[in-house]
């Protein structure tokens, strides 16, 4: 489906107001609440907002990536802990899941999925193999009308509440032997270990596969599906970055308002040449990493962005979402440092985004090999 410019701004407008009707309130609490909001889930499929990334065909909403970022930014200028939603059920995980699943596994589980029923976590990251996800050991063995899956993942998105895992396994030696497989909750053999936290308050659970037996029928991407699988995981980029950008403006929104109100010395913060200095080029950080983003969805084919388009719209909006947050902590002082503020809550969670989906070291390494129309490898 294409959608206009107007068109696009009138879903803004649409996603906007349906946002601060039922969103603004609560929305501290939420930040600060490390349970997933199923409640706001179900709300924001019944709106049509999960599944926009995905077909009609398949049951979703047949839009595409320029909507998903629109309803991703907009849910997120008011309530940023909901974005989170909106971004599991349009990007990463369930956005792989739909591109590469066959009918009867979407008949299976898409269904849930996209009325915020049921939750899809990605288990790619282990405790030897981060940023070089080759080197990964969890395997899956052929045996019978089964596979048995063993080994451990960690730093997984939504681990603790998911329903459902798509894991990257190593099927044999090498990387043409690298998938994936689905794996449900309740299998016997796989165990989400206990809750533990990140610094922005988020959690995650180690997963544990022994001897875990998973029909063969759950196989997402077999051998010779790795790269497959990295060009679903741009499109995951495309939602960090987009969250990025978004709470990094909220931030900048806070901090405005703040220092237009906020009096010292007889006169308003903003009258102070030192905080309209940090303001601009906040603005013109932000402005140039929407800018970035945007040439990254334009670009993309089939609903796929391309990996330097994505890494660097990902590097700009990590680093300007990041400084927003911080510079409006500081020109708001303590209230910006302060759980009364969302602010606070802001710059954990740009923090983190610097980190995960792919951190800045590893952006600027892809960066680079565009540049230099060469590979660099990292290995010794």
């Amino acid at each position: 489906m294409t959608t206009s410019m107007t068109d696009l701004e009138d879903f803004r407008s649409i996603v906007r107001a349906f946002s601060e009707k039922h969103l603004a309130e609560g929305a501290l609490e939420r930040a600060h609440d490390a349970s997933y909001s199923w409640d706001v889930a179900k709300l924001l499929a019944s709106q049509g907002l999960l599944g926009l990334t995905i077909p009609e065909e398949y049951g979703g909403q047949g839009a595409g990536l320029r909507e998903a970022v629109a309803a991703i930014q907009e849910v997120a200028l008011v309530c940023p802990k909901s974005a989170d939603i909106v971004q599991a059920g349009n990007f990463g995980a369930i956005r792989t899941f739909a591109e590469f699943s066959t009918p009867e596994q979407r008949e299976r589980f898409l269904g849930g999925l996209l009325a915020g029923e049921a939750l899809i976590a990605l288990g790619m990251s282990e405790p030897e193999a981060g940023s070089a996800v080759t080197e990964l050991t969890t395997t899956a063995v052929e045996d019978g009308d089964h596979y048995v899956i063993n080994g451990t993942k960690i730093w997984s998105t939504h681990s603790v509440d998911a329903t459902l895992y798509l894991i990257y396994v190593r099927f044999g030696e090498g990387l043409g032997n690298i998938g994936s497989i689905l794996v449900e909750r309740d299998t016997e053999g796989f165990e989400v270990g206990s809750p533990k936290e990140y610094m922005s308050g988020e959690q995650w659970a180690q997963l544990y596969f022994d001897s875990c037996r998973v029909p063969k029928e759950n196989v997402l991407l077999g051998p010779g599906g790795f790269k497959k699988q990295m060009s679903g995981f741009n499109v995951e980029r495309i939602g960090n970055t987009s969250r990025s950008l978004a709470v990094g403006r909220l931030a900048f929104n806070l901090a405005r308002d703040h220092v237009s109100q906020r009096r010292q010395f007889g006169r308003t913060l903003n009258e102070f040449q030192g905080i309209q200095w940090k303001m601009a080029e906040v603005a013109v950080a932000l402005d140039a990493a929407e800018l970035l983003l945007n040439r990254a969805i334009e670009g993309a084919v089939n609903g796929l962005p391309s990996a330097y388009d994505t890494a660097v719209a990902k590097l700009a909006a990590n680093e300007a979402g990041f400084r927003a947050a911080n510079e409006a902590v500081q020109v708001m002082g303590a209230m910006g440092f302060s759980t009364e503020s969302l602010v606070e809550y802001c710059f954990k969670r740009t923090r983190g985004w610097m980190i995960a989906g792919g951190s800045t070291e590893i952006l600027k390494n892809r960066i680079a090999e565009e540049v230099f129309g060469r590979r660099f490898s990292q290995r010794a």
